[in-house]
C-alpha cells in the first residue's frame, strides 16, 4: 500500500515537520522516500509516495491535509456554485512536482512504479465533510438530496483522477491504483446508483493504456462484485473478506490484492509469518494474487516484522504456487 514507508526510522528521520504535502511538493524527497521501502524490504514494485487530495489541492480547492489529522477544507463543498472550485487539473502546471517524481523513480528503479489516485466518493467525502469522517452524514445528505449536483461533482473529481493517472503513466509508472478507501459506507444499491458509474468512467479512460488497474476499497466485501465490474483488473479485498469468497465474488477473470490483517504484525515475527502463509494458503496457487496488507501499514509496525512477512511470501509463494500447479 502507499504508507509501506511510513514506519520505518529512516522515513521519520527524513520527512521534516510540515504537512505531507510539502513533502510531496519536494520531488528529491518523494523520490527518497518513495524508495525507502524497496531498500529495506525488496518489495516487487514501488508506491509512488503522493496522495489522493494532491489535484484537489493542486488546483486551488482550499484543502490541506493537518498532521494528526487528515485532509481538512476550509470552505467544505455545499452548494452549486462550489462546482467552480473545481476547474480542470493541469499536470505540468499545476502537479509538476508529482511527475518529477515520477520520472526520477522510473529512472532509478529497477521495478514496476504504482501510481494511484483517489476515487471520486472517497475525494468527495473529504471536500463535502471538510475533514475526515466515520458517518459520512454531510456527504450522503447531498448524495441522497440533491443527485444532479452530486454527480456533477463526481463527474469533475472523475476527471481530476484520469488526468492525474494519465499523466503519471505518461511520464512511466507501470500500473495504477485507484483509491476508494470510505466506499465500504455504502451499501450495494448506494453503491451502484451513486458511485459506480464514476469509479467506472475513471478507469475506462486509462483502459487504452494498457497498464494494470488496481480498485481498492475497505469494508467492501459486500461490493467487490461492483467494484470488479468496474474495469479493474485486480481488486483490492481487505482482511474481513477471505481471498476464496472474495474470488468467487469478482470471478477468475480478475487478479486480487490483499489482504494480510496489518494489526498481526503487533503480534510478532513468528505469529505474522503464519498469517502470511494462511494468506498464501488461501490463495491455493491462482496465479492473479498481488500478496499485501489488507489496508496500509500502520506507523508503530515494527519495520523487521514486515521484513519477515517479504522473505516468507518471496521464498514460500512461489513454492506453495508450484506445488499447486504440478498437483
Amino acid at each position: 500500500m502507499r504508507q509501506a514507508g511510513r514506519s520505518l526510522p529512516e522515513y521519520r528521520a527524513i520527512r521534516g515537520s510540515g504537512t505531507i504535502l510539502d513533502a510531496i511538493a519536494d520531488p528529491d524527497l518523494s523520490t527518497e522516500i518513495t524508495l525507502q521501502p524497496i531498500r529495506r524490504y525488496d518489495v516487487d514494485a514501488a508506491i509512488l509516495y503522493s496522495d489522493i487530495v494532491v489535484p484537489a489541492h493542486a488546483i486551488g480547492f482550499g484543502l490541506t491535509v493537518t498532521p494528526g489529522v487528515g485532509p481538512e477544507v476550509e470552505k467544505p463543498f455545499r452548494h452549486e456554485d462550489d462546482l467552480t472550485r473545481l476547474r480542470p487539473l493541469d499536470p505540468e502546471a499545476d502537479t509538476p512536482y508529482v511527475l518529477e517524481t515520477v520520472r526520477q523513480l522510473v529512472a532509478e528503479l529497477d521495478r514496476p512504479l504504482i501510481g494511484f489516485a483517489g476515487a471520486p466518493f472517497t475525494v468527495a467525502s473529504y471536500l463535502i465533510e471538510g475533514r475526515p469522517s466515520r458517518d459520512y452524514v454531510n456527504t450522503k445528505a447531498l448524495m441522497f438530496a440533491n443527485e444532479p449536483l452530486w454527480h456533477a461533482l463526481c463527474d469533475r473529481l472523475a476527471d481530476l483522477a484520469i488526468t492525474s493517472l494519465r499523466s503519471q503513466i505518461d511520464n512511466g509508472a507501470a500500473a495504477i491504483q485507484l483509491f476508494d478507501s470510505w466506499a465500504g459506507s455504502l451499501s450495494p444499491a448506494q453503491y451502484q446508483r451513486y458511485v459506480f458509474p464514476h469509479s467506472q468512467k475513471v478507469l475506462d479512460a486509462i483502459a487504452d493504456t494498457g497498464v494494470p488497474r488496481i480498485h481498492f476499497g475497505v469494508t467492501t466485501g459486500e461490493l467487490l462484485p461492483q467494484i470488479a465490474a468496474t474495469g479493474a483488473d485486480v481488486v483490492g479485498v481487505d482482511w474481513r473478506v477471505p481471498l476464496e469468497a472474495a474470488r468467487e465474488r469478482v470471478g477468475d477473470s480478475k487478479a486480487l490484492q490483499g489482504n494480510l490483517d496489518p494489526t498481526v504484525a503487533f503480534a510478532g515475527v513468528d505469529i505474522a509469518c503464519d498469517a502470511a502463509r494462511e494468506v498464501l494458503a488461501a490463495n491455493a496457487g491462482h496465479p492473479g494474487h498481488v500478496f499485501n496488507l489488507g489496508h496500509g501499514v500502520m506507523p508503530t509496525t515494527d519495520p523487521d516484522v514486515l521484513t519477515e512477512v517479504v522473505r516468507v511470501v518471496h521464498e514460500e509463494g512461489v513454492v506453495a504456487d508450484r506445488a499447486t500447479e504440478s498437483s
